[in-house]
């Protein structure tokens, strides 16, 4: 037996460009047959709909909340619910695998670190951070920063066949691979196509980063 979860999804809560909230998000994607999903909602250098002017906690815990309210909506459901984000950093976006409102609360200085100093933090506190749909906007042949990376998204459902063929035939060996959705809506017909397969099931940040640094998963797609 195998449980599938999304990756990658945004709700309207906290990301500009979602049209569906966390609660509706959650129960198309356990219609859908998912054991679960990630929140990964633009963080504050993305295309977000936090106000980037409140406070650093007041910014922290706007992200919290939605989160906390795909949770409640999965109350009863057997449905797991983990917390990310979509991190923007120097042109280009990375999902978060590990991450958590504490870690982030800590640590003000996010907006203002270079990738590199963003990957180091990251690192030390055990978060994997993953290229979000890589050539989607770059030419082909752009080089990743692999020294800087844990692995990158080689299949996103919102992308188009070129950019997710770039992506694999750019995969190093031992770097970690995935599939999102990179769902906006509830109603996305795409909903079902992407994800990844766990052997058992995650239900938390830190159990869902440890499966994907051990490989335990394959793609969904």
């Amino acid at each position: 037996m195998s449980y599938l979860y999304e990756t990658h999804c945004h709700a309207s809560r906290c990301s500009r460009c979602a049209h569906s909230t966390p609660a509706e998000l959650v129960h198309a994607y356990h219609r859908a047959g998912y054991a679960g999903l990630v929140l990964t909602d633009h963080f504050v250098l993305g295309n977000t709909a936090v106000d980037t002017s409140l406070p650093w906690e007041a910014q922290v815990r706007q992200y919290q909340e939605a989160f906390l309210e795909a949770k409640e909506a999965a109350e009863g459901l057997d449905f797991d619910v983990i917390f990310s984000i979509e991190h923007a950093c120097e042109g280009t976006e990375y999902l978060c695998y590990g991450i958590t409102p504490e870690l982030l609360l800590s640590t003000p200085e996010i907006p203002i670190m270079s990738l590199e100093a963003f990957s180091h933090w990251a690192h030390g506190h055990d978060v994997l951070v993953i290229q979000a749909h890589p050539y989607r906007w770059e030419p082909a042949g752009t080089p990743l920063r692999w020294d800087l990376l844990d692995g990158i998204e080689v299949f996103n459902a919102s992308n188009d066949q070129r950019a997710n063929d770039a992506a694999h035939a750019a995969v190093l060996p031992g770097k970690i691979l995935t599939s999102g959705g990179d769902i906006h809506r509830a109603d996305d017909p795409r909903i079902g196509s992407a994800g990844i397969r766990l052997p058992y099931r995650v239900h938390t940040e830190q159990a869902l980063a440890n499966a994907l640094r051990q490989n335990h998963h394959r793609l969904h797609k």
